[in-house]
């Protein structure tokens, strides 16, 4: 009995199992697209509940954990290395950010994370930098980690009534240049490609339409501004009502 299941958690967790070059769109990818669509209409349909107030420690948890367990496969099942496992990824950082966020309910952490953790994580989540299928352990942790960033930060949309300014907007998109500097000085320091910064992912992605480098990262930072615009809409009404009572 033992046996089968250390024999089961060295498959989960083993560097040389459940390899997989086509993640993007393949079955696996498109159930955890859903399972992910089904726990936002959740969590927006259950947002005036009482519970939902121990909801955020749960999502705090499975943010904490999916970290720690992330830093234990690298330390243990693969090679760490400051070129690959340095959490200078976006989602990385929006990681960290809503667990400060969520702890403190920090609502200047909220006005710059809302915009690019929901737009960095939904980019991955439909084209996943991935190379590991289902029921591996980086396929869980890569869609759990990303489902909680997105999860997380809607939760004090709905929960809290956090909202985003037009002040937001810009905060947010500077917040993310200067993140994107630093990120930029590391890779040249390491050799590493983190944020993609110096070249891109070997997957599908948005990037491969937006030219060669290093021009798509000015391509980039066009998109980035019109999806942060994109982002901002839903408030546009809240705003507007807003004014409306002090006038």
């Amino acid at each position: 009995m033992y046996t089968v299941v250390f024999l089961m958690l060295e498959s989960f967790f083993s560097r040389d199992m459940y390899r997989e070059s086509a993640v993007f769109l393949s079955l696996p990818h498109l159930v955890a697209l859903t399972l992910f669509t089904i726990s936002i209409i959740w969590l927006y349909f259950h947002r005036k509940k009482e519970y939902m107030k121990h909801v955020r420690w749960i999502i705090l948890v499975i943010l904490i954990l999916s970290e720690v367990f992330l830093f234990y496969w690298s330390f243990s099942y693969s090679s760490w290395t400051t070129r690959h496992n340095l959490p200078l990824n976006l989602c990385s950082i929006s990681l960290y950010l809503c667990i400060f966020m969520l702890i403190f309910k920090s609502k200047k952490i909220f006005e710059v994370l809302y915009f690019f953790g929901i737009g960095g994580a939904i980019q991955a989540l439909i084209t996943p930098d991935l190379f590991y299928t289902f029921p591996h352990f980086r396929f869980l942790h890569f869609f759990i980690a990303h489902v909680a960033i997105i999860l997380s930060i809607l939760y004090m949309v709905w929960i809290y009534r956090f909202a985003v300014t037009l002040h937001s907007l810009f905060k947010s998109f500077i917040v993310l240049n200067v993140i994107a500097i630093f990120v930029f000085i590391v890779n040249v320091r390491t050799g590493a490609n983190y944020m993609f910064l110096a070249e891109k992912p070997a997957g599908p992605s948005v990037l491969d339409y937006l030219g060669p480098y290093p021009w798509y990262i000015l391509s980039l930072e066009i998109l980035a501004l019109m999806i942060f615009f994109l982002l901002y809409i839903p408030f546009i009404p809240y705003w507007k009502t807003k004014k409306k009572k002090y006038v």
